[in-house]
């Protein structure tokens, strides 16, 4: 009886999972020229494959990062259908039956604590027990026989315990002090059968960064999902609509042309030159939201807070903008309201629509560290499909493609609150203008390629030296990027989720909540769309931002007033 079942779920779900993102073992046709060499280089033997250059930047100690996402279901979880579903998904890309190996043999097993299993790989590196190649090169791939009941965990809870939304909210906080077990592939999931306000069970995803960026990861998770309304359909994804030129041809069109040509090299060359200065030396105001030194080594809290859609979407339609201009905006104004109580007297609650002193300092400069996806793809589902047919273009694919940009926010109090709204869209219309994420994601693979083999030359002073001079590999590459974010004060990042209802292993899904820890940033804010939905995920360092909570309201507070102005246009 047991074997049939099996069968009816496998002709039911199984065939069409993975279609759209179809994978081979070799990854080789997916790779940057960077990760082509690296894999035809003599060390590649039998089922060991050198990690990406991107892939070794996220385990330095300075920058190792997991992405940690919450799934709530609209009904309690069923663990044997979840592990089915895995076996034939999940686990047959590569990515998640690799385990993670040094070529040297020194093999970093879950006994070893990551950050100390690194520092020994780096002080060999910097003592030349390794000479002839790079020390991050020495990290590989491995395959191995994927067992889903090491990676499927499923505490015993009690049903009917006094807080649920508590116990979810520390026990995934608890996980990110917890290293994954890198004696096998780097991924797990927890199932937590327990009712919260928003969902009757949820499902933690923890995933290294390593394995792939978030474009990657949200394209194979929904490919294991199926439209609620239709079992057979995949979900699909808003395609983002690129801007027209209103000149159709002629002198106009020639003299457009030349000028948004000179306008995109003067904006790249300004946002390169501060991206050099903010690496070196120039860091964000000390606010009661900017963390301190070692502040990615530190246990995060996730919350989240889930708002209407419909709302953003008519903040944008009034003010003529894109979603992400709207949400930009309206975090912008949340940050405003928090600081400015943070800064002023504590009776003073109300918002700054009453009248309310500004209390926050004046040119007080606060920034975010936006990762964008460099991929010249419109979205997430034209990613899958390009998967699917990797001769399209061999070169972007899976795996790490992502470039920074740094994005200053207007911090204080605004009579009009839709003017939050302008000046975002003006800060990321120019932004648009501006090849700065093509840039640093090819800048930090050059670096990787550059500083392997040899001790770095320094051509930094010596705030970028005191942290590299002797470093290799991705140890160069991860000091450099450690210090442009750490001298900013946020992590920021907007996904666009399915427009519909889906089903997870034929588990309806309520929300969707993605965040990200090991960065060197004491907040970061996500925002993940879903169906009519979007959900706000902050992940925050407690000693830092002790009431994230209270951060939520203000976010969802400003989307309100913004919205209300919206409405009296």
């Amino acid at each position: 009886m047991q074997s049939s079942g099996k069968a009816s779920y496998q002709e039911t779900l199984v065939p069409p999972v993975l279609e759209s993102v179809k994978t081979k073992d070799s990854a080789k046709k997916w790779e940057t020229k960077e990760e082509i060499e690296c894999a035809d280089s003599k060390e590649s033997t039998g089922s060991q494959e050198p990690l990406s250059p991107a892939a070794r930047l996220f385990h330095a100690p300075q920058f190792n990062c997991t992405i940690l996402t919450a799934i709530g279901c609209k009904t309690s979880i069923n663990p044997g259908v979840i592990k089915m579903g895995l076996e034939q998904t999940l686990m047959k890309h590569p990515r998640f039956s690799k385990k993670l190996v040094n070529s040297l043999s020194v093999l970093l097993s879950s006994n070893i604590d990551l950050c100390f299993g690194f520092f020994f790989l780096s002080f060999q590196c910097e003592n030349k027990v390794i000479d002839d190649n790079k020390c991050g090169s020495k990290l590989k791939w491995e395959s191995t026989t994927v067992n889903v009941e090491d990676h499927i965990i499923e505490p015993n809870l009690d049903p009917y315990m006094d807080s649920p939304d508590q116990f979810v909210e520390d026990y995934i906080s608890k996980l990110s002090s917890i290293p994954l077990d890198l004696s096998k592939p780097l991924w797990e999931m927890h199932i937590l059968n327990v009712k919260t306000l928003d969902a009757e069970a949820i499902a933690v995803f923890r995933i290294h960064h390593s394995l792939g960026d978030g474009a990657s990861l949200i394209s194979l998770l929904l490919a294991c999902t199926r439209q609620t309304s239709d079992p057979d359909a995949l979900p699909s994804i808003p395609a983002q609509q690129r801007a027209g030129s209103h000149f159709s041809g002629g002198f106009w069109w020639l003299f457009f042309a030349m000028w948004t040509v000179l306008r995109l090299i003067w904006n790249t060359s300004v946002d390169l030159v501060l991206f050099v200065a903010t690496m070196m030396y120039l860091e964000d105001t000390k606010t009661p939201l900017k963390g301190a030194y070692g502040v990615e080594l530190k246990p995060k809290r996730f919350v989240h807070r889930t708002v209407s859609l419909d709302d953003i979407k008519l903040v944008k339609n009034a003010m003529n903008m894109t979603i992400n201009d709207a949400i930009m905006g309206v975090t912008q104004a949340g940050l405003s309201r928090y600081l400015n109580r943070k800064y002023g007297d504590q009776s003073e609650i109300e918002g700054a629509e009453n009248g309310r002193k500004n209390n926050i300092p004046k040119s007080i400069r606060l920034r975010a560290s936006v990762l964008v996806n460099v991929r010249p793809t419109p979205g997430i589902q034209t990613l899958a499909d390009l998967m699917a047919n990797e001769s399209n273009n061999p070169r972007w694919g899976w795996g790490n493609r992502i470039g920074y940009i740094v994005l200053p926010f207007t911090i204080g109090l605004q009579d009009d609150p839709l003017e939050y709204i302008r000046k975002a869209k003006a800060m990321i219309d120019r932004k648009k203008l501006s090849l700065e994420a093509t840039c640093t994601f090819h800048g930090a693979m050059l670096v990787i390629k550059l500083f392997g083999a040899k001790v770095c030359v320094c051509v930094c002073v010596y705030y970028i030296t005191l942290e590299f001079f002797f470093s290799r590999d991705y140890q160069a590459s991860a000091a450099m990027a450690r210090r442009v974010v750490s001298n900013t004060t946020l992590a920021f990042s907007n996904v666009v989720g399915p427009v519909e209802e889906i089903s997870f292993y034929g588990h309806p899904v309520a929300y969707i909540a993605p965040s990200v820890y090991g960065s060197p940033h004491a907040l970061t804010i996500h925002f993940q769309s879903y169906g009519s939905k979007m959900t706000i995920v902050l992940a925050v360092d407690p000693d830092v931002i002790p009431d994230p909570h209270e951060l939520c309201d203000d976010l969802e507070k400003s989307l309100e007033i913004i919205k209300d102005g919206a409405v009296m246009i």
